[in-house]
C-alpha cells in the first residue's frame, strides 16, 4: 500500500503544480513540462518519507517472493545456462 500512497501524493503534487501554473498564466505544452519538472523537484524534497516506505515495501515483497521460490532468479538463470552449456558441449 505505501507504493499507492506515494503515487497518489506525486500525482497530487503534479496536479497542484499544473493548477498553480495555469492560474499564473502559463499555457500550451510548456505548462505540462514545467509542471512535471516542478512536481519532480517537490516530490524529491517533500516526499522522502513515503518514498522510503514504498522502497522498503518493494524490497520486503521481493524478499518474500524470493523465499517462496526457494532461491533467487539469478540462481535459476545460472542453473539454466549451465545446463544449456553442458548439453552443447556433449
Amino acid at each position: 500500500m505505501p507504493l499507492v500512497i506515494y503515487t497518489v501524493l506525486r500525482l497530487a503534487l503534479f496536479a497542484g503544480a499544473l493548477g498553480l501554473l495555469y492560474v499564473a498564466g502559463l499555457r500550451s505544452w510548456l505548462l505540462v513540462g514545467v509542471a512535471a519538472v516542478a512536481a519532480f523537484a517537490l516530490s524529491y524534497v517533500l516526499l522522502s518519507g513515503p518514498r522510503d516506505a514504498a522502497a522498503t515495501w518493494l524490497a520486503d515483497r521481493r524478499e518474500r517472493r524470493r523465499a517462496r521460490q526457494g532461491g533467487s532468479v539469478a540462481d535459476a538463470d545460472a542453473a539454466h545456462e549451465d545446463a544449456v552449456i553442458d548439453r552443447a558441449t556433449e
